[in-house]
């Protein structure tokens, strides 16, 4: 199964992304802990995408697209915004952003994937993750 979507950045949206993840724990018959996991980390992607990525523009894009391999799932999610440095981003765990209301996806994405990679200069990432037998 491979499939493509696109989305308007309007964050309405993400449930389209969500009945994705549904049909392909449907197909696939994923375990719970990878579900959940692909769930969250594809949904705070398509997110960051939407909010940060385009500012919530619905003019512009976010394109994801699925590839289920014999061993793992890819999920590749890209925007149209102007990128960002992800080496940058603040350590959600460090005393001083503990308390702060955002920065935790891209370190929920991390601890979550098996594997994943960032892009064209942030705009686009990828998310991998393992099959378990």
């Amino acid at each position: 199964m491979n499939k493509t979507i696109s989305i308007d950045s309007d964050i309405k949206n993400i449930c389209q992304v969500e009945q994705l993840i549904d049909e392909i724990n449907k197909s696939f018959h994923l375990d719970h802990d990878i579900y959940v996991n692909m769930l969250i980390s594809v949904l705070e992607a398509v997110t960051n995408s939407v909010v940060h990525g385009n500012k919530k523009n619905p003019e512009k894009k976010v394109s994801l697209k699925f590839n289920a391999f014999n061993d793992s799932f890819v999920f590749t999610i890209e925007d149209e915004g102007p990128g960002f440095d992800y080496t940058q981003v603040p350590d959600p765990t460090k005393p001083i952003n503990v308390e702060k209301p955002h920065g935790r996806g891209i370190f929920l994405m991390i601890k979550l994937t098996d594997e994943i990679l960032f892009e064209n200069k942030g705009r686009r990432v990828i998310l991998k993750f393992f099959r378990r037998t």
